[in-house]
């Protein structure tokens, strides 16, 4: 999966630059996404992940088994 959160699904957006002389021509807007490996404790195993930022933070909060359950029922990660 190129470019795609695997916990939060984000994909890139599309819009436009807009010019001073207000010419539009189309431009993708990136999720800003890190590669992260996580230690999941009850495999005791190290796990890679393309993740955005804001997954990290929610990782953070909710630790990664409850994220990582979420993720599966949702359909985003298919690890």
């Amino acid at each position: 999966m190129a470019r795609v959160c695997q916990i939060t699904g984000k994909r890139p957006q599309v819009g436009n630059n807009v010019s001073h002389a207000n010419n539009k021509t189309k431009r993708r807007f990136y999720p800003n996404l890190q590669t992260k490996r996580f230690y999941l404790a009850s495999e005791g195993r190290w796990m890679t992940l393309k993740v955005s930022t804001k997954a990290i933070k929610t990782i953070n909060a909710k630790g990664l088994e409850a994220v990582l359950k979420e993720a599966k029922l949702k359909g985003t990660l298919a690890i």
